[in-house]
C-alpha cells in the first residue's frame, strides 16, 4: 500500500461516511473520526460485495457499489451510534 492509496481510502470515506451520517434520520451521537472509520470500512465491504457480485468491473462510476457503499455505512453509523448511545460514551 502506498500512501496516495491510503490517502485515497481516507477520503472516500470521509466522503461516504459522510453520505452514509447524512442519509441517516435523527441525530448520531458519533463524533467524525468515527464517521471516517465507518465510512471506510464501509466503502470496503461494498467493493468486496460489488466484486463478488461482478459489478465492480464496469467502465466509469460504478453506481451500484456506490449505492452499496452508503446503504453499508447508513448501516454502520446507525449501529456505531446506537452501541455508543446504550454505553453512555460522549462523541469524539
Amino acid at each position: 500500500m502506498t500512501i496516495q492509496s491510503i490517502l485515497g481510502a481516507i477520503v472516500i470515506g470521509a466522503v461516504i461516511g459522510a453520505l452514509g451520517r447524512l442519509l441517516l434520520p435523527g441525530k448520531q451521537a458519533i463524533g467524525w473520526i468515527l464517521t471516517v472509520v465507518v465510512g471506510i470500512v464501509a466503502a470496503l465491504i461494498g467493493t468486496l460485495i460489488a466484486q463478488v457480485l461482478g459489478v465492480a468491473t464496469t467502465s466509469g462510476i460504478d453506481w451500484i457499489e456506490l449505492v452499496m457503499q452508503v446503504v453499508l455505512a447508513i448501516v454502520g453509523v446507525g449501529l456505531v451510534a446506537g452501541l455508543r448511545r446504550g454505553s453512555g460514551k460522549t462523541t469524539l
